[in-house]
């Protein structure tokens, strides 16, 4: 086994063994799992983004429809770009990129080019995507020239200055006339700015990559203090990705609408983005989860699966009868949140939006735990479900750390296949959020019922509050 990246914490080699041996863990990464894809399901449609009322189009125009050869010859041309500017395997990179196709496409390729996406929300200003930055040692940045009138491009100069790992700096539309950073150009500091477009070569051969290294970095939740980094392997994101998608029974006639961010890990791989292109189906992008957007594109797209938070999912319902849309294709909603739904908004979706509803308790750092279809409504609307994998393993304790009986609420605790065993470089943090036998503290308060199913009461201590999706 190759070790995982320097700062990671890997999983003891008996678990190593015992995921293999369960076939959790096949020993394929992702990019190299897209090559597959395109070669399966190469003229259907991959990704859909823009046209009528799908978002503001940003960097492609009117609408975007790619299948999945050409998902897979962009990835191609795009990987072979970030080689030739320099980037080199094991290099981090931070993608703070809107719902467009160039987020798929770009993290693809850096997994492709073998270096390592850190994924950063859209949101995140200059405390966040510096600290970032430091932590990683990041040497590239991929984001819009602005957005939402922030100047990303500017933020990026003011962080390489700093930083002097950051040299390279690639933004999703050409800066504007003003700016300083407008084609390719460097900066005083040695940092090079180029047009994502820009990055483009004839591909190279494959790269030898392993399946047991870092394929990227998500976020932890959390208001109160710096992101801590959550490193996802290619071996467990995988499996992840695809057990989720066998639960809800995903095939290639089903089309995912990704409202939230796409580097919510929900988003990307619950089963979401990732899911959605194992079983050869459409991923359709919107970047916003308001119904005036979403609603009319499930109708339009005949979306079939989508996942939400609660707050949206209560905003859809609350404009449903005002906005023209058929929905008469969505067979599933996803809801998964820092709080557990409302049981009144749990009870309204299916009959308002006319589909099931699958309630979803997760994070970053791995553990999911979800209600299945054929469930009893009662569990669907009452409960945040079971464990994803049968090897997850679920601990409820008290504040000793004693097991509880069924029906009592105490602390929840989880070990599994795409379950951390430490966040990045956070040695310090790592020594109180993991137990010795390498069970991950959630910080939130559980109880499971008699039949298995897990109830979330709330949490455990104020502050940072891991990121549920």
């Amino acid at each position: 086994m190759t070790s995982m990246l320097d700062g990671c914490t890997p999983w003891p080699e008996e678990f190593v063994d015992r995921y293999w041996a369960a076939g959790h863990w096949r020993g394929n990464t992702l990019d190299n799992l897209l090559r597959g894809w395109a070669l399966q399901y190469g003229p259907r449609t991959a990704l859909v983004h823009g046209g009528t009322g799908t978002g503001t189009g940003a960097g492609t125009g009117a609408g975007t429809r790619l299948t999945y050869a050409a998902l897979n010859r962009r990835v191609d041309r795009m990987a072979a770009g970030f080689r030739l500017r320099g980037l080199r395997p094991g290099q981090r990179v931070v993608v703070q990129l809107p719902n467009v196709p160039e987020f798929v496409i770009t993290v693809f390729a850096l997994m492709r080019a073998g270096a390592v996406p850190v994924f950063c929300p859209l949101s995140h200003r200059t405390p966040e995507v510096a600290h970032l930055v430091r932590v990683t040692q990041a040497v590239g940045y991929v984001g819009p020239s602005t957005s939402e009138g922030f100047d990303h491009t500017a933020m990026a100069a003011d962080i390489a200055a700093r930083w002097p790992f950051l040299r390279r700096v690639f933004t999703l539309e050409a800066p504007g006339a003003s700016s300083p950073y407008g084609g390719l150009t460097t900066d005083p500091s040695g940092c090079q700015y180029s047009p994502l477009g820009s990055i483009d070569a004839a591909p190279e051969p494959a790269l030898a990559l392993s399946a047991d290294q870092v394929a990227f970095f998500l976020l932890s939740g959390g208001t109160t203090a710096a992101p801590k980094l959550v490193p996802r392997t290619h071996n467990d994101y995988a499996y992840q990705a695809r057990a989720a998608a066998e639960l809800v029974s995903l095939t290639e006639n089903d089309v995912y609408l990704a409202a939230l961010p796409a580097e919510f890990n929900i988003t990307f791989g619950c089963p979401g983005i990732i899911g959605t292109l194992s079983v050869g189906g459409t991923v359709v992008l919107a970047e916003n989860p308001g119904p005036a957007e979403c609603l009319p594109v499930i109708g339009r797209e005949r979306v079939t699966i989508t996942s939400v938070v609660p707050a949206v999912a209560e905003h859809w319902l609350d404009v449903r009868p005002t906005v023209q849309a058929d929905l008469s294709s969505l067979r599933l909603v996803q809801t998964v949140g820092v709080a557990p739904l409302h049981r009144a908004t749990a009870e309204r979706i299916g009959p308002e939006l006319g589909c099931r509803l699958q309630q979803v308790y997760g994070m970053a750092e791995g553990l999911l735990t979800l209600t299945r279809p054929a469930d009893p409504d009662e569990t669907v609307l009452a409960t945040q479900g079971r464990p994803l994998s049968p090897d997850d393993e679920i601990r409820i304790v008290d504040a000793d750390g004693k097991d509880l009986p069924d029906g009592e609420p105490g602390e929840l605790l989880a070990r599994g296949p795409y379950t951390l065993r430490g966040y990045y470089r956070a040695p310090d943090h790592n020594a109180h959020s993991f137990t010795a036998d390498g069970y991950f503290r959630t910080g939130d308060l559980a109880r499971r019922t008699p039949d298995g199913n897990l109830v979330i009461t709330g949490r455990r201590h104020t502050g940072p509050v891991p990121d549920k999706s």
